[in-house]
């Protein structure tokens, strides 16, 4: 994947980066960490359409997974500036729009808290020894990105079906390949079941605009992000506004997606052959 220049990836940023991403102090009031939003058993996704910040102010959006979230090309579902994961794990942090975790121009409280905690001193040091160990918004970013670019999600049946284990795949999810491919993978297509583009699916929502709100472009909106399908059938509710329960809910969201009822539960079956139960319960990316 793409690596900054400046945070190649070290295995002390990435015990860093894990320790930060479970701590509550990344927060305003303490209560929100980033895996308040992103947790392990759901592929780092959630469960809610979307979820309050500390001030109480709703949420607008999904929670997308984190399985090889290396390999994107940008982030969040409407936001094509947003490149790197560095970039990214300031938006939930500082954002305003809206407010999540609270920490706009608290750099100083962050480091405060942090840099009083013994253990913390010891693992900026050894993460960023060119910084003197230095404490910051910038290496809290830089090691959260580390850490989530070790999350590598490559053992689903659907992998090892394609790497020749031909069980590995049930019959009806195996009969329904064909149908993926022809009515799916156009958008949904490469390793991670991404194009990593924008399309819009359905008639704009006034409500959220999404690519068009960014880019400020009349013709972009309505257009969200492609998200991977890795370890989809743990992530309901889907799309970016969560208005879709069920797998099934959300194939047939797709205008040009028709499916008989009979094909509808091998593409089914298919999808949940996307999820990695490994990576699911793998403790190196545990609290």
């Amino acid at each position: 994947p793409r690596v900054p220049k400046d945070n190649v990836s070290n295995a002390a940023k990435i015990v860093l980066g894990r320790r930060l991403f479970y701590d509550g102090d990344l927060s305003i009031d303490g209560s929100m960490s980033c895996a308040t939003c992103h947790l392990q058993h759901r592929g780092f996704a959630e469960g809610q359409r979307s979820h309050p910040g500390v001030t109480g102010e709703a949420g607008r959006r999904n929670v997308p997974g984190l399985a090889n979230v290396a390999w994107r090309k940008s982030y969040t579902w409407g936001d094509a500036t947003i490149r790197t994961l560095e970039a990214q794990a300031l938006v939930p942090i500082e954002g305003e729009h809206p407010v999540e975790m609270g920490m706009k121009g608290k750099g100083g409280e962050l480091a405060r808290r942090l840099g009083g905690n013994a253990c913390y001193s010891k693992l900026f040091r050894a993460a960023f020894p060119e910084t003197g160990g230095r404490i910051d918004m910038g290496n809290v970013a830089r090691a959260l990105a580390s850490f989530q670019r070790s999350l590598v999600s490559r053992d689903a049946p659907v992998d090892r079906f394609a790497a020749g284990y031909l069980t590995a795949l049930g019959s009806r999810a195996q009969w329904a390949m064909p149908v993926f491919r022809a009515k799916c993978a156009s958008c949904h297509g490469g390793p991670d079941f991404t194009d990593d583009p924008f399309h819009r699916l359905r008639d704009v929502d006034p409500r959220d605009r999404g690519l068009g709100e960014s880019s400020g472009k009349a013709r972009d909106n309505g257009k969200f992000r492609t998200p991977s399908l890795r370890n989809i059938s743990v992530a309901a509710p889907y799309f970016h506004d969560g208005e879709s329960l069920t797998l099934e809910a959300a194939i047939r969201r797709h205008r040009d997606v028709a499916v008989a009822d009979g094909g509808m539960a091998g593409l089914v079956a298919y999808l949940e052959g996307m999820t990695d139960q490994a990576f699911l319960t793998d403790p190196k990316f545990a609290y």
